[in-house]
């Protein structure tokens, strides 16, 4: 049996995004609890001689360091032949979720959600209009990647989803709305058996 041992804490929306896909995989895998809000130098000690930058996700596969959570969720899909790694078609539609999350509606929900929780300090004048202006364009685009099928990757959910939850599951948060495609995505996301909230993936041990 393969050793999965997630390292995260719920106010990551990338390591809620691997807690999410070995969720809805099924795998048997355990998490620990590290505080992202603690100087570095006080997480645990293993995780520090594994993860590089000292960041979660850190996901330990039969004893080898995985990090990033895109990386993550390609090496789950691929190894496991789940979440729409199981198919070439799959596995294109989730590369190209997730380079788009990547790069548009993952880059400007965490930097917004920030934003709101620091009050602005931090963020240069015009910065936060900024990323409500790139978000506006992202949730757009949402609804055009998204088209009829309940979900990015058609019927059920694939890693793409999962990429995407990261940061949408936080909409409120981030002072934000959704329009009718994402709300709906997000209603179902949650829905799902398998989903729980951050601190349900991360409970402090």
């Amino acid at each position: 049996m393969t050793d999965l041992v997630l390292y995260g804490h719920p106010d990551s929306g990338h390591a809620c995004k691997v807690a999410l896909a070995l969720a809805l995989t099924g795998l048997p895998h355990r998490t620990v609890w590290v505080d992202i809000w603690a100087d570095p130098a006080t997480r645990p000690a293993d995780f520090l001689a594994a993860s590089p930058f000292a960041e979660v996700p850190l996901l330990m596969i039969d004893g080898v360091a995985h990090v990033q959570s895109g990386a993550i969720l390609l090496e789950l899909a691929t190894r496991f032949g789940t979440l729409g790694g199981d198919t070439h078609e799959g596995m294109r539609r989730g590369r190209e979720i997730l380079m788009w999350e990547a790069n548009r509606i993952g880059m400007c929900l965490p930097q917004l959600k920030e934003a709101r929780r620091t009050n602005g300090a931090g963020f240069p004048p015009g910065a936060v209009d900024w990323l409500r202006m790139r978000y506006d364009t992202d949730r757009a685009r949402f609804a055009t990647l998204l088209g009829d099928a309940p979900f990015l990757h058609g019927a059920a959910p694939g890693f793409g989803d999962c990429a995407v939850w990261g940061y949408a599951q936080w909409l409120a948060e981030a002072g934000v709305d959704p329009n009718a495609a994402l709300s709906g995505w997000v209603d179902r996301m949650r829905a799902l058996p398998a989903m729980q909230t951050p601190r349900g993936f991360f409970p402090q041990g």
